[in-house]
């Protein structure tokens, strides 16, 4: 009996295997951020090579390694882009459904901006301004309100007076996790009555984001809040730097505490709202989906993502060339990361 399982499961094996290697276009879904970036190494793969180019679909951080953690074979996805680093909880649904040996690809940093119609003036903000903005409770005389505020002035006589109405992505972006990290927990810190919170009334305090227009969810289509701004000169909108890089004909993004974001203040770290962006593999798909290796290699390369590298012409901020040939080593010989250090 036991023998008869075991031929049972190499069969499955087998099949999964085979059947895996009826798609011979790599299938990479994820960030909104990292898309233009992966799109255009995956144009320049095709190119360059005589393997046909990636497939890259734009599904937001969330959702993405969603579909990379469901699990083994050609119908689930190869690389997954992100926004942000993965979480264990993410990581431990990949083990649970067998996805095990993931190789992590730090490819660069960039900026979240909060950025306007080229029609307005450059505001300045900070991140105190910009939570007090976009909280769904606040403080008013010693206890937490529905967020009272309904024009930029409202909270700081200085700023503008227009109402409030910011364009952002939904809870499955990266983008979204990375602002509610370094934007809206940085300025709940400082509120003297939220920084004083502990625990679980603390994190809803600073991180739930208001639901009565204040805030917008725009969806992931970057290039559709892009549109809406320039429609609509009194709104921002929240996306990564790459976006502002690729519209600055018609976006401008907004100053954070007196700092632009732009590539030199984001690659020196003086601007206050920039984060990692990730490519993550499947190795159990290397050798069976053709050209996973090469193309990784592509990625990584000086020529796409050094300093003077393609990607850089679309927004990335490189990262320091001693990371980079880290990155390479890791990405070509497909290390598998350590799930311990999430």
């Amino acid at each position: 009996m036991n023998r008869f399982l075991l031929s049972v499961a190499a069969v499955a094996l087998l099949a999964s295997a085979g059947s895996a290697a009826a798609r011979d276009q790599i299938r990479i879904v994820g960030s909104s951020t990292v898309y233009p970036f992966s799109t255009t190494a995956a144009e320049q793969f095709g190119n360059k090579t005589d393997f046909p180019a990636p497939v890259v679909e734009s599904t937001g951080t969330g959702g993405g390694l969603k579909l990379f953690c469901q699990g083994v074979g050609e119908g689930t996805p190869d690389i997954a882009d992100a926004s942000r680093r993965i979480k264990d909880s993410e990581a431990e649904a990949c083990a649970k459904n067998g996805v095990e040996d993931i190789t992590e690809v730090k490819i660069g940093f960039d900026g979240i901006v909060i950025a306007n119609s080229r029609k307005a003036e450059q505001d300045d903000l900070t991140q105190k301004q910009i939570f007090l903005a976009l909280a769904k409770d606040v403080p008013q005389d010693g206890k937490m309100v529905a967020n009272p505020y309904r024009r930029w002035n409202d909270i700081d006589p200085s700023l503008p007076d227009k109402k409030i109405e910011v364009l952002g992505p939904p809870p499955t972006s990266g983008t979204r996790d990375a602002f509610v990290e370094l934007v809206m927990d940085k300025g709940c810190e400082e509120v003297p009555e939220t920084a004083a919170m502990e625990g679980d009334a603390k994190k809803a305090a600073c991180r739930t984001i208001r639901e009565d227009g204040g805030y917008v969810e725009a969806g992931e289509n970057d290039n559709l809040i892009v549109q809406k701004l320039e429609a609509n000169k009194d709104a921002f909108g929240i996306f990564g730097y790459s976006y502002l890089e690729q519209n600055q004909d018609m976006i401008q993004g907004s100053k954070i505490a007196g700092v632009a974001p732009d590539f030199d203040a984001i690659a020196s770290g003086k601007y206050p709202v920039s984060r990692p962006l990730f490519v993550y593999v499947k190795n159990a798909h290397v050798g069976v989906i053709p050209g996973i290796k090469a193309f990784m290699a592509e990625f990584t390369s000086d020529a796409a993502m050094g300093e003077y590298g393609y990607l850089a012409d679309k927004g990335l901020i490189p990262l320091p060339e001693n990371d980079a040939e880290k990155v390479r080593q890791t990405a070509t010989g497909m290390t598998p990361m350590d799930t311990s250090s999430l």
